[in-house]
């Protein structure tokens, strides 16, 4: 398991984990950050990512990144 800033770009990874206080991973769950989706990481600078998930293209920056478990 990796934290999703640390995937490499285009590969598809499947959530494992999202971690963090509740608020946080409620925050993450609403985008669609859910255990068992997939997701793929299209660009990556400075360790905020822009990713594709459930066909919708999503901005998070490196804090919330590296809550999303791999």
């Amino acid at each position: 398991m990796m934290p999703l800033a640390m995937a490499d770009t285009g590969e598809v990874n499947t959530i494992r984990k999202v971690s963090g206080n509740e608020e946080t991973r409620r925050f993450l769950e609403n985008l669609g950050f859910v255990i068992g989706s997939e997701v793929t990481v299209l660009s990556a600078i400075g360790g905020n990512v822009i990713v594709n998930i459930k066909d919708s293209r999503i901005a998070i920056n490196a804090d919330m990144a590296r809550h999303i478990m791999i």
